[in-house]
C-alpha cells in the first residue's frame, strides 16, 4: 500500500461518538416526541444555518482524523518499503499545497512580498534593504506589483462562480429529494421551499449553502498561488493553520462529552432517586469540588499528566501519538472537573420525577430500583442532557483556547485555536503590528461558537417542557 493507516485514540472515539449520534437519530425517528421536538428545532432559521455551519466544520474535523502514514521515497525517487514517521491526514492531503508552501517568515495576507526587510543583493552587486519576494505566494506572476489586484480579483471572482454552482447544484439535488413525496413532484417541492412554506426551513439552510459555497470557492482558487491568510513567523500558511485547528476545536468538545456525561448522569439521577445518605455524599464531592478554582484544578492535573508522558517515552512510536494522549488526557481532565454543573439539574429533576405517581406506583408494585431508574427516571431527564451537551460545546471550545493560551492545554506539536493565538500574542506589540494569525484564529472560532450557541438555542427552545 503506498500508505498506512494511523486510527489515534481519539480519532476512534470521535467515529464512536458520530456512530452513536447516527444511533440517536434512528431512534428519535421511530419516537414521535423526539420527532416532534426535532422538528421544532427545524422550524428555527437560525437553528437550520447554524446546523448546516456546524456540518461544513465537522467534515473539516472527519477529514481531519482519518491519519496515515504515508511511503518514503528513496534516493532514486522510487517508493520504498519504509514508512515515514510523520502521520498525515486526508486533510492534509487535500491541502498539500498549503502545508508544503513554506515561505522563510511572515508575509501579510495575499502579500507576494515578506513582511520585514531584508538585506539583498542585486544582480549587479549592490546591497539593499528591502522587502524580498516570497518563494511561492504570486510565483506565477511576472510583475506581482503591477499585476498582483488583477490577478487576485479574477482568480476570486472565477472561485466564487465555481463555488455558487457548486453549491446551486448541491441545493438542487436537495430541493429534488424533499419534493419525491409531493403531488406537484420536484416542481412543488422547490416552490415550497422557496416561498418558506415547509415545515423544516429549508431556504434558511440553502442560502447558508449558498454563501458557503461563495466563501469555499474563493479560498479555494486563491489559496494555491497565494497566502489568503498570511504565513506565521516560521512561514506556515495561516489558512492551514485554521482549518488544522477546526478538529481539535471538535475533539475537546465532543470527546470531554464522553466523560462528563456518564459520570453526570449516574451521579445526579442516584443523588436524586435515592436520597439519604448517598444523596449527602454526592453533594458533599460535587460540592469540594467546585470550591477548588478550576483553572488551578485543570493545570495540576495536565501536568501530572504531562510529567507522566514524559517519563515514558517509549508508550509512543510517533510524536503525533504522544500529542493525542495529551488531547485525550486534556479531554478527561475537563470532563472529570466539569460534571458538577449537569449533575446538580439532574439530581434537582430526579427530585421531581420520583414524587410523581408512575414512579410511586412502579415502587408500590415492588419494582426494583434499577429498573425503575432505567424505565422512568433516564428517559424523563434525557431532555436536560441534551440541552446541557449541546449548550457546553462552545463553552468547551472557548475552554481550550483559554488553557492553550496559558500554556496547559494541548501539545505544543498540536495545532489548536488557543496555541495560534498564544504564538500571536507577542507579535501584536511589534510595530508594524502582526495580526492575521490572531484574526484568522478569532473569526474560524468566532464562527464556529456562535454557530453551535445558535443551535443550541434553538434545541433548547424546543426541548424545553415548559414550552407551549
Amino acid at each position: 500500500m503506498p500508505f498506512q493507516p494511523v486510527v489515534l485514540v481519539t480519532d476512534a472515539l470521535l467515529f464512536v461518538l458520530l456512530g452513536l449520534i447516527v444511533g440517536a437519530v434512528w431512534r428519535a425517528r421511530r419516537s414521535p416526541p423526539m420527532r416532534r421536538a426535532w422538528r421544532d428545532v427545524g422550524r428555527s432559521r437560525s437553528g437550520m444555518a447554524s446546523a448546516t455551519i456546524l456540518v461544513a466544520f465537522l467534515g473539516i474535523g472527519v477529514a481531519d482524523s482519518l491519519h496515515y502514514r504515508p511511503l518514503l521515497e528513496s534516493a532514486g525517487g522510487t517508493k520504498s518499503s519504509v514508512y515515514s514517521a510523520e502521520v498525515l491526514s486526508a486533510l492534509d492531503a487535500a491541502l498539500t499545497p498549503l502545508r508544503v508552501r513554506v515561505e522563510r517568515t511572515y508575509s501579510a495576507p495575499l502579500a507576494t512580498r515578506s513582511f520585514a526587510k531584508e538585506t539583498i543583493e542585486s544582480e549587479s552587486g549592490a546591497i539593499a534593504r528591502d522587502y524580498p519576494r516570497l518563494q511561492f505566494a504570486g510565483a506565477q506572476l511576472a510583475d506581482p506589483d503591477r499585476d498582483r489586484d488583477q490577478d487576485v480579483r479574477n482568480r476570486l471572482l472565477r472561485g466564487i462562480g465555481l463555488g455558487l454552482g457548486a453549491a446551486v447544484l448541491t441545493c438542487l439535488g436537495l430541493g429534488t429529494f424533499l419534493g419525491r413525496g409531493q403531488e406537484g413532484g420536484c416542481a412543488s417541492g422547490w416552490w415550497a421551499i422557496l416561498s418558506g412554506r415547509t415545515t423544516v426551513r429549508w431556504r434558511a439552510a440553502l442560502i447558508t449553502v449558498l454563501g458557503l459555497g461563495a466563501v469555499i470557492g474563493g479560498l479555494a482558487a486563491l489559496a494555491p498561488v497565494y497566502h489568503v491568510f498570511g504565513t506565521d513567523k516560521v512561514g506556515q500558511d495561516v489558512l492551514y493553520l485554521t482549518l488544522k485547528s477546526v478538529r481539535t476545536a471538535l475533539v475537546i468538545g465532543t470527546l470531554t462529552t464522553l466523560v462528563l456525561l456518564p459520570v453526570a448522569l449516574a451521579l445526579g439521577v442516584l443523588a436524586g432517586y435515592l436520597g439519604g445518605w448517598v444523596d449527602d455524599l454526592i453533594q458533599y464531592v460535587y460540592t469540594v469540588l467546585n470550591s477548588i478554582p478550576g483553572v488551578l484544578l485543570i493545570a495540576a492535573a495536565v501536568l501530572m499528566m504531562q510529567g507522566l508522558i514524559d517519563r515514558h517515552p517509549e508508550w509512543f512510536s510517533t510524536a503525533a501519538e504522544r500529542a493525542d494522549a495529551r488531547l485525550l488526557a486534556l479531554c478527561c481532565i475537563l470532563g472529570l472537573t466539569s460534571w458538577t454543573g449537569l449533575a446538580r439539574l439532574l439530581r434537582g429533576e430526579a427530585l421531581k420525577l420520583r414524587e410523581l405517581e408512575y414512579v410511586q406506583a412502579a415502587r408500590a408494585f415492588g419494582v426494583g430500583t434499577p429498573r425503575i431508574l432505567l424505565r422512568h427516571i433516564l428517559p424523563n431527564v434525557m431532555h436536560i442532557v441534551l440541552i446541557a451537551v449541546v449548550m457546553d460545546f462552545s463553552s468547551l471550545v472557548l475552554a481550550e483556547a483559554v488553557l492553550s493560551y496559558v500554556g496547559i492545554g494541548v501539545d505544543p506539536n498540536t495545532i489548536s485555536f488557543g496555541t495560534m493565538i498564544n504564538a500571536a500574542r507577542m507579535e501584536l506589540a511589534r510595530e508594524p503590528m502582526v495580526w492575521w494569525s490572531l484574526g484568522s484564529a478569532f473569526v474560524f472560532m468566532f464562527t464556529l461558537v456562535l454557530s453551535a450557541n445558535l443551535f443550541a438555542d434553538a434545541v433548547r427552545d424546543a426541548f424545553d417542557p415548559r414550552r407551549g
